[in-house]
């Protein structure tokens, strides 16, 4: 295995929890190709065995902090103790994520579970040197029907790696039925967000479930998975998105689950805020679940701005005792400027409004503390007192 020399400052970084080092403080100028690797200081002290990615701003992430061989029965265990994290999921939900890259010592690694099939991610040229061993541990753990690559990420790119989705193992069809608590859901491995779905809002939408009341409204419903848990409170629910492709398939999903009482309705989100409050339109339940507005860090003010406009609207439209849920998943748009935020809209909009809970992603999702980027989405739940 090929030798990398790192600097004490990317040591430290080691030592201080995050396994990311970057190429500014890696030492060695030798040609070492993409794949595992160990890792010394300038002493020769060794740190720890990594990923290495010699075109990736991002050139080591680690994998053990141990000289241990990095064999097919590795690669088995730390996907076998990833899944066993997740034994308790089953069966309520058949959709979940069983490998959240960084978060499960398994770097750049995506992996989701939708019924008998599995889609993964692939994420660094590190990873893809090893990708045969992944595969294998994938198959061999979880047993799937067929395993489909969404490789289409564009953080690919950074690592010199080529876009594609693939068919791996078995046969991956293009529709998935997938059971979510009380509902059933449609999912497209090969075109929908991500590998397919939002798993990382699903016990957000068991919450809103739960705390559902009144007539719905769900901005920017996408395949409409919000709006099919409030209806199963609510006596009518509205729920808008711009993409017709994402609410055909919600209209499938709701005639799954033999769901009559749901608006679907093709629109600006934006525009149908401003629309309902000048109308003086009032609901017992909102969910605002937008794309991320702030996709590099300079975008955050206008984002910010973005992200007020509709929880102002939507504050204005509560109905006294309503429930609002509220979500951020960009990334760097922090917490506390999000709840700085939802404080600002709040007050402009006249009303008492109560914090009830923050939320994050779900737990298949976790966020280590030591490494901010494993964490990205925030939500929030609100009432309105008058």
């Amino acid at each position: 295995m090929n030798t990398v020399v790192v600097s004490a400052k990317g040591a430290t970084r080691w030592r201080r929890g995050h396994p990311w080092i970057y190429r500014s403080d890696v030492l060695t100028t030798a040609r070492t190709p993409a794949g595992p690797v160990r890792v010394t200081d300038r002493a020769g002290r060794f740190l720890g065995q990594a990923l290495y990615s010699p075109a990736s701003e991002i050139r080591l992430r680690l994998l053990t902090r141990e000289e241990e061989p990095l064999d097919a029965a590795w690669w088995r265990s730390r996907v076998e103790a990833a899944a066993a994290r997740r034994a308790g999921l089953m069966p309520e939900t058949t959709a979940y994520r069983v490998v959240h890259a960084e978060s499960d010592g398994l770097p750049s690694l995506i992996v989701d579970h939708y019924g008998d099939i599995v889609v993964a991610q692939v994420l660094s040229a590190g990873l893809e040197a090893v990708r045969p061993l992944v595969l294998q541990a994938i198959q061999d753990l979880l047993h799937p029907r067929g395993v489909l690559l969404r490789n289409d990420a564009t953080v690919r790119r950074h690592e010199g790696l080529p876009l594609e989705i693939v068919e791996v193992a078995g046969s991956v069809p293009a529709i998935i039925e997938v059971r979510e608590g009380g509902i059933r859901h449609l999912v497209s491995p090969r075109e929908g967000q991500k590998t397919g779905a939002f798993l990382d809002q699903r016990e957000n939408r068991l919450l809103v479930g739960r705390l559902a009341q009144g007539d719905a409204l769900d901005v920017f419903t996408y395949q409409g998975l919000f709006a099919l848990h409030a209806a199963a409170r609510c006596p009518r629910v509205l729920a808008v998105d711009s993409s017709a492709a994402a609410l055909a398939l919600a209209r499938r999903n709701a005639e799954l689950n033999r769901c009559g009482n749901v608006e679907w309705r093709e629109a600006n989100g934006f525009d149908v805020l401003r629309t309902l409050e000048r109308e003086g339109a009032t609901f017992g339940t909102i969910v605002l679940d937008p794309p991320a507005f702030a996709k590099q860090k300079g975008a955050v003010p206008r984002a910010l701005a973005g992200y007020k406009e509709i929880n102002l609207r939507a504050m204005r439209l509560l109905a006294p005792g309503g429930v609002l849920f509220t979500a951020s998943c960009s990334f760097h748009v922090s917490r506390a400027a999000f709840l700085d935020m939802l404080a600002d809209a709040a007050a402009d909009s006249g009303r008492r409004v109560a914090l009830e809970c923050v939320t994050g992603q779900s737990s298949d999702h976790p966020e280590l503390l030591t490494v901010p980027e494993t964490g990205y989405l925030k939500g929030a739940v609100l009432r309105a007192f008058a």
